[in-house]
């Protein structure tokens, strides 16, 4: 990210032939600078009003799922602010600086008081040479308000759902209190392949990708769903899913819409019952509306303003309530 593109002409960076790079800028900077990067096969990309969420929201429809920030405090503070920061990466030199003019590790943030600072959880501390890594996680910054089932939708779903009086669980990184709910953690589920041999898929997102391409009579689309096995993130299996989904849907199911409903359903069902301490925290929610806080899927997720369908809070509320029925005693049997 530059906004004044005040770049070296030759930089490593520029090197296009193992790595590709872009460069996100102002919208009219130095166009002669464009013109120099593009000839050594750099992207530029024009930004109406450059800055950290939009250039994110950008690289997600690009199919990138997880980005490393790289920068000094200047830029470092807006991405924080922005809430696109989940994980910080901080090394300390043994060195000391002082006065007015000192340079900050994360720039304004307008926190000049300890009781302001941001907490890191899960931290961990090591040694990298005469320096100090201390890593951690951000607390989420709550800018979402997905969407909660309507009266009948609730009571359908989950009848321990008081709709009048909805308390909400939002789960969305892997690393928050409720991440076990998503289809990223590392839980593993054991589902029959094409030919209905068991095989081990590494996570529900694994599984759940490809099946995209399941039954489509062509080699290309039986390799996918190996590769997609065979990946070692869940990251990369949505990645792969999800571009050849927009690339070449030949290769997809014909009726993937109508099944993958029931696909995400059988896929959460194995891990919540292949895994019985999910289970009991699933079942723990009990009351509560249970909400996938993703800012960009509008179908499985809530939505950035809560205007998602949120069917993969739906389906566990579904499989909370079929798990509370299997625990409690039939009545009627004497």
């Amino acid at each position: 990210m530059s906004k004044s593109l005040n770049l070296p002409e030759e930089a490593n960076l520029w090197n296009t032939h193992d790595a590709y790079t872009i460069i996100a800028t102002q919208r009219g900077a130095r166009k002669d600078i464009q013109e120099k990067l593009a000839k050594k096969g750099v992207e530029v990309v024009e930004f109406d009003m450059l800055n950290p969420r939009d250039v994110m929201e950008y690289c997600y429809s690009r199919g990138c799922l997880s980005i490393l920030w790289e920068c000094g405090g200047e830029l470092a503070a807006p991405a924080i602010s922005s809430g696109v920061i989940h994980k910080v990466y901080a090394f300390i030199a043994p060195k000391i600086i002082g006065g007015r003019g000192a340079p900050s590790p994360v720039g304004e943030l307008g926190m000049i008081q300890m009781s302001q600072a941001l907490d890191l959880i899960d931290v961990s501390i090591e040694a990298i040479g005469p320096d100090i890594l201390v890593s951690g996680f951000l607390h989420p910054i709550p800018d979402l308000s997905p969407v909660i089932p309507s009266i009948h939708e609730t009571a359908a779903l989950d009848p321990t759902v008081s709709p009048y009086e909805s308390k909400i669980i939002f789960f969305y990184k892997t690393w928050d209190p409720f991440g076990a709910f998503s289809n990223f953690s590392p839980h593993s589920i054991i589902m029959p392949d094409e030919t209905g041999v068991p095989c081990i898929w590494p996570t529900v997102e694994h599984f759940y990708q490809a099946q995209k391409f399941l039954g489509v009579d062509n080699p290309l689309a039986k390799g996918l769903i190996e590769q997609i096995k065979c990946t070692r993130s869940p990251e990369e299996a949505a990645r792969i899913g999800r571009k050849v989904q927009r690339e070449q849907p030949e290769l997809v199911h014909p009726d993937w819409d109508t099944v993958k409903i029931d696909v995400m359903y059988r896929g959460l069902r194995c891990k919540f019952s292949m895994h019985p301490h999910l289970n009991s925290l699933l079942r723990s929610t009990v009351g509560f509306v249970l909400v996938e806080a993703s800012p960009h899927d509008l179908f499985w997720g809530g939505g950035r303003e809560g205007e998602g369908l949120n069917y993969l809070g739906r389906l566990l509320m579904k499989l909370r309530s079929e798990s509370l029925k299997e625990a409690t005693p039939d009545s009627s049997i004497v």
